[in-house]
Formats: structure tokens, C-alpha cells, sequence
């Protein structure tokens, strides 16, 4: 079975030969994407073009802490006719507990916020100024540790219009402010030659207990699940392969409103997504999935390929975001 320390980093592993999930078809959801208004490599407009040709209809962009690459696309009338685009969002939670956890987080997707929320907003814009805080302390230790890595950064985040990189990721290079984090500087150190590969970047300096990791700061998974609710928005526990034996932790989540599970994330093998679908249906929380894509290891058609969420968790989906936010439509 796939564990949780498999799936953290961004475009996941995918899952060995032996018991992998083999996709039907063409997966025509993925609700779970980063773009460059966080730590993804692709522009908003260009990923929602690249999912809609590779046959998603129901897709989310989920970008840490940022509901910009949303807003952006929407106003730009850039959603092609056919696919329905959610709102979307991940909060990189801090467990206040030591309960054993992958770097002491849980990750909190959530789906259908009012994404003229001002609450909301001013909550993620807190979360994102904790995450430069990190970004500028990780860039001081690896200086400190001889790898200055100042001038890659500094092309890396140059502020500009979003560039077109037609899913090439070599051709992504600029990124905004929203962008900074982990990943941005292992893309960093590669530039630099201190590292062949983001996963060696993590592996070896920025990961958790590593020499520049730097602690994370901002929400607790209450909280997280608490100003998703807030804004009209469904919560949902993402890639959390533990669920099968960490039942009490996920029964916590519950009473503080969480509503659904990722089940069908693209690391997970099939006795994986088996056993935390189980989860799900017994604890009545509604079933996701997706790529969590971010562009390192190729076009989003090749992460798409490994993809298989079924069609039949739309309308569960869209029902339980429906009986979310309609309260806040009431007079």
C-alpha cells in the first residue's frame, strides 16, 4: 500500500507496476491542480486549456493558500464551454499535536468557495505571507550552508505577465510572489547544479529534519476547515493515505465540519484507493480525487494519463458544495 511520506511533494510519485490503478479512459475529473499563482509551473489559463484537451470537465485549481488563478481565468472568460471550473484551494495545515504526521501537516483542500469572500481572502493572504517568510528563511540557510542560490531565485520570481510555457516546463520560468515556496527553490538549486532533481532537493536539504528545512507556520487543520466553511466551501482531506488506521484524527476533522476525502489521488495504488474509499463511505464523507499536478515532471497530459477519478463522484460532489454554501445565499 502507498504511503503517506510517497505522496507529499508535488506531481506524485506514481504508483509501481504492481497493483498501480490502471485508468479506463480518459479521467474526466481532476480536482486537485497548482498553477504558477502558487508552486505550480503552468499558467491558470493554460492548465485549464490542457485539462479541458485531455478530456476533464470537472476540474479545480487548487493553489495554496490563493484563489487568484480562479478569479483570473473566470474574468478572463478562458473557461471553454463544457467544463465545469471550481473554485479551488489548499491550506497546508499545521497539527498543533505530535501525532506522528508527515511533517507535522494535513493538507485541507477545499472546493465552491465565494471567491469574493473578503474574510476568506484576508485569510489566505495571512497564509501567504507566511509562506515568503519561510521561502526567505530557507533561502538564508542555504546560503549559510554555501549554496547561494540568490540569482536563480531572482529570474525564477522576476514579478511579469503570466507566460504561455504551452506545458513545457523548461519554458516557465517566471513566477509572481504568490509562487514562493519549497518547490520554487528546489527549481532553484537545480539551476544552480546543487541538485539534479526536485525530489533530490527534498530529499536531501529541504525536507523535514534536513539541513534547510524551515518550519511552516499559519493554520491548523480546525482552522483551515473552519474559513474554508466560512466562505461557503466543502472541505476535503487531501492525498492522506494513513486514513484507514488514523480514524480518530479524521473523526476530529469531522466534528469540525470536514466533508470529504481524497481518494483518488494519482500515487495511490489500487489497494490504496480501495481502503481509503472504505473510509470515506463509513465516515459518509464524500469521495475526490485528482492529480495534484504541478508541471515538474512533464505536460499535464502525461500526469493526466495515470489519472482515474470517476465520473460518478461529480454529483455527489456538487450536492455536498450545493448544501454547503446555500445557507450563505439565505436572506
Amino acid at each position: 500500500m502507498t504511503t503517506g511520506r510517497n505522496a507529499k511533494r508535488h506531481d506524485p510519485v506514481p504508483a509501481t507496476d504492481h497493483d498501480r490503478v490502471v485508468p479506463p479512459g480518459p479521467s474526466p475529473i481532476d480536482l486537485h491542480t497548482h498553477t504558477t499563482r502558487s508552486d505550480g509551473l503552468v499558467p491558470p489559463a493554460d492548465l485549464v486549456q490542457a485539462a479541458f484537451a485531455a478530456g476533464v470537465r470537472l476540474l479545480a485549481l487548487t493553489d495554496h493558500d490563493n484563489l487568484a488563478g480562479y478569479r483570473e481565468v473566470v474574468a478572463a472568460r478562458a473557461v471553454p464551454v463544457g467544463l465545469n471550473l471550481l473554485a479551488g484551494v489548499e491550506i497546508n495545515a499545521i497539527v498543533p499535536r505530535d501525532l506522528g504526521l508527515w511533517e507535522g501537516e494535513l493538507h485541507i483542500l477545499g472546493f465552491g468557495m465565494d471567491p469574493d469572500d473578503e474574510a476568506f481572502e484576508a485569510t489566505l493572504a495571512a497564509q501567504r505571507d507566511r509562506r515568503r517568510e519561510r521561502f526567505e528563511r530557507m533561502v538564508v540557510r542555504l546560503r549559510e550552508l554555501g549554496m547561494p542560490i540568490d540569482v536563480q531565485i531572482a529570474e525564477r520570481t522576476t514579478v511579469g505577465p503570466h507566460r504561455s510555457s504551452g506545458g513545457d516546463p523548461a519554458a516557465a520560468r517566471g513566477a509572481d510572489s504568490d509562487a514562493l515556496g519549497r518547490p520554487t527553490v528546489a527549481r532553484a538549486m537545480i539551476d544552480a547544479g546543487y541538485v539534479e532533481s526536485v525530489d533530490e532537493a527534498f530529499s536531501t536539504y529541504l525536507s523535514y529534519g534536513k539541513p534547510a528545512y524551515v518550519p511552516r507556520s499559519g493554520l491548523d487543520p480546525m482552522g483551515a476547515i473552519h474559513a474554508i466553511r466560512d466562505a461557503g466551501g466543502l472541505p476535503v482531506l487531501a492525498h492522506f493515505s494513513e486514513a484507514p488506521t488514523r480514524i480518530p484524527v479524521i473523526r476530529e476533522l469531522i466534528d469540525a465540519g470536514l466533508g470529504g476525502l481524497e481518494v483518488y489521488y494519482r500515487s495511490f495504488d489500487a489497494p490504496t484507493v480501495f481502503a481509503v474509499g472504505e473510509v470515506a463511505t463509513a465516515l459518509d464523507l464524500v469521495a475526490t480525487g485528482g492529480s495534484d499536478y504541478h508541471g515538474d515532471f512533464g505536460p499535464y497530459t502525461e500526469s493526466h494519463a495515470m489519472l482515474w477519478v470517476p465520473p460518478e463522484i461529480g454529483p455527489p460532489l456538487e450536492a455536498a458544495i450545493d448544501a454547503v454554501s446555500r445557507p450563505r445565499a439565505r436572506p
